[in-house]
C-alpha cells in the first residue's frame, strides 16, 4: 500500500521536508500557511467580491452566491494541480477549479479582478493572522520570566560585563534584562499587526479600471466595493494606492520586528547557555533525556541551542524582503513571488517555533542558589575592599594607609587564585592583620551579598508593576497554555 501502519505516506521519506514544519512548528501555524488555508481563503475572497458586487447592483443571484458558499472547503487539490500544469497560471487553475464544482457561479467568479486580489489579500490575512498567532505565546513567555524574576528579585548574584565579574545584580533583575527587550519586542508585533491594511479591490495595476468599467463609470460605486470587501475580510483599512501588488514594504516591516525578535531571543538563549556552563542555571532536562551519546553525564543546554540556531536563521530572512521591494519595478514585477512563498512562511514558522521553545525553556528553569553562593564568595572579598576602607575610616584609620593594606593583601590572595588555583582567601589576610582590628565585628554585615545589588530588587518591582503586567492584560484569557516540546 502507499501508507505505513501509523498512517505515514511511505514517499514521504523519499524527498526533502522542511524540518520547520516536519519538527517544530504548531500545529496552527503549520495550518496558517498550509495550501488549504490559502486556497480556501481565495475561495472566500470571490464570494467576498461577488457578495459586493451583487449589493451594489451587477446582475449576480443568490444561488450563484450560496452555490460558491457551499463548496468553500471542497477544494479538489489534484484538479487545480492539473490545471496549473497546463495553464501555467495558479490563480486561474484555480478559478477553474473553483467553477467546475460551481457551475452556476462560474460566469461570474472573479469577476474584474486580477490575481493579486486573491493573491495579496490572502498573505495580508495571513500575516495579520500569524501575528495573531504569534502575539499570545509571546505574552506567555513573558509571563514566566515575570514570574521567574518576581521570585528571584532579591537573589543577589555576580553581575557580568566582557564577561569578567563585576558588581553584583540578582537573578531576577537580569531576567528583567531580557523581559526589557521582549516588551519591545511586544509593542513591535502589535504596532506591526495593527499596521497592516488591505489591498483590497484596485485591479491590474491598482487604477480600479475594470471595476470602474463594471459600474459604468461610477467612482463612488468603486469606492464602496472596495469598503464592502476590506470590512468583509477583517480589516478597517485598505491601501489607498497600491500597483498591481501592496508595497513589498509591508514585508518588510512584517519580517524586521520578527528579525528583532529573534535577536531578543538569541540573546535570552545564549545567556542561558553561559549560565549553564556556569552551573547557576539551568533549562528542563527531562528524566530520560541523553546529553550526549558519548558522555553520558552531560546535561547540554539542548533546548536554548536549538533557539539560538533558529534564531540567527530568522534574522538572515530579513535580507530577502529588503531585496525584494528594492527591485520592483514600476507597478510590479513577478520576481517576488518565489522568494516571498519561502520568506515569509519561513519568518512566522521559525519565530512561532523559538517562542514555543522558550516558552517551555522558561517554564522550567532550574536555579542553583549555592553555586551562585559559591561564585559571589570567590569575588566578592575584591569587591568588598571599598566598603572595608570606609568603615576602618569610621573606626579612626588613615584613608591612603588602609588602602596599601588592601592593596597589598589583595594582591596576595589574587596570587593564590590564580597562580595556585586556590580559593579566594583575603577575609582571612585581614582577619589575621592586626591593623583591621577595630572592624572584625563589622566584616560579615560589610559582606553581606544582598548590600551590594543596590536597587535591583526595587528595579524588579516597579518594571514588571509598570512595564510587563499593563502588557500582558489583553492575553489573560490565554495564558494557562503550557509547551511540551515533541522534539
Amino acid at each position: 500500500t502507499a501508507f505505513f501502519s501509523g498512517g505515514q505516506r511511505k514517499d514521504e521519506f523519499t524527498k526533502y521536508r522542511s524540518p520547520l514544519v516536519s519538527r517544530y512548528a504548531s500545529k496552527e501555524m503549520s495550518y496558517n500557511f498550509s495550501d488549504r488555508k490559502k486556497f480556501t481563503t481565495w475561495r472566500k475572497l470571490w464570494i467576498f467580491l461577488a457578495k459586493a458586487e451583487k449589493a451594489l447592483g451587477l446582475p449576480i443571484t443568490d444561488a450563484q452566491v450560496a452555490e460558491m458558499e457551499s463548496r468553500v472547503e471542497d477544494v479538489d487539490f489534484a484538479m487545480a494541480a492539473e490545471q496549473e500544469r497546463k495553464l501555467r497560471h495558479d490563480v486561474m487553475a484555480h478559478v477553474h477549479t473553483f467553477a467546475y464544482c460551481c457551475p452556476t457561479a462560474a460566469p461570474i467568479i472573479h469577476l474584474g479582478a486580477t490575481s493579486c486580489y486573491v493573491g495579496d489579500n490572502t498573505d495580508l490575512i495571513v500575516l495579520r493572522d500569524g501575528f495573531e498567532i504569534l502575539l499570545p505565546k509571546l505574552a506567555r513567555v513573558m509571563d514566566r520570566l515575570a514570574n521567574f524574576a518576581e521570585k528571584y528579585a532579591d537573589l543577589p548574584t555576580l553581575g557580568f560585563t566582557h564577561y569578567q565579574p563585576a558588581q553584583l545584580t540578582t537573578v531576577g533583575k537580569r531576567a528583567c534584562l531580557w523581559l526589557q527587550d521582549l516588551t519591545m519586542d511586544m509593542r513591535n508585533l502589535r504596532r506591526a499587526r495593527d499596521d497592516l491594511r488591505f489591498r483590497g479591490v484596485k485591479g491590474t495595476t491598482g487604477t480600479q479600471a475594470s471595476f470602474l468599467q463594471l459600474f459604468q463609470g461610477d467612482h463612488a460605486k468603486v469606492e464602496e466595493l472596495d469598503r464592502m470587501v476590506t470590512e468583509m475580510a477583517g480589516f478597517k483599512k485598505a491601501y489607498l494606492v497600491t500597483g498591481q501588488t501592496y508595497s513589498r514594504k509591508v514585508d518588510i516591516d512584517t519580517l524586521s520586528v520578527l528579525a528583532s525578535l529573534g535577536a531578543t531571543v538569541h540573546k535570552i538563549c545564549t545567556d542561558i547557555r553561559l549560565l549553564a556552563n556556569l552551573k547557576e542555571l539551568e533549562e528542563p532536562f527531562e528524566k530520560e533525556q541523553i546529553g550526549s551519546s558519548a558522555m553520558p553525564y552531560k546535561r547540554n543546554p539542548m533546548r536554548a541551542e536549538r533557539c539560538c540556531s533558529l534564531s540567527r536563521h530568522l534574522m538572515t530572512l530579513l535580507s530577502d524582503p529588503l531585496q525584494t521591494a528594492s527591485v520592483q519595478w514600476l507597478e510590479r514585477t513577478l520576481d517576488d513571488s518565489a522568494n516571498r512563498r519561502i520568506s515569509l512562511a519561513e519568518a512566522f514558522l521559525t519565530a512561532d517555533i523559538v517562542l514555543s521553545t522558550l516558552q517551555n525553556i522558561t517554564e522550567g528553569l532550574v536555579v542553583y542558589p549555592k553555586v551562585i553562593e559559591r561564585h559571589i564568595r570567590h569575588e566578592l572579598p575584591f569587591m568588598a575592599t571599598e566598603n572595608i576602607i570606609m568603615a576602618m575610616v569610621k573606626a579612626g584609620g588613615n584613608r591612603q594607609d588602609c588602602h596599601e593594606k588592601i592593596r597589598v593583601l589583595s594582591q596576595q590572595a589574587a596570587a593564590v587564585v590564580k597562580q595556585d588555583g586556590g580559593d579566594n582567601d583575603l577575609l582571612d589576610r585581614v582577619k589575621a592583620d592586626s591593623y583591621f582590628s577595630p572592624i572584625l565585628d563589622q566584616l560579615d554585615a560589610l559582606l553581606d551579598p544582598k548590600t551590594f545589588t543596590g536597587r535591583a530588587p526595587q528595579q524588579v518591582t516597579r518594571f514588571l508593576s509598570e512595564e510587563v503586567y499593563p502588557l500582558l492584560e489583553p492575553f489573560r484569557s490565554k495564558m494557562d497554555v503550557t509547551i511540551e516540546l515533541e522534539l
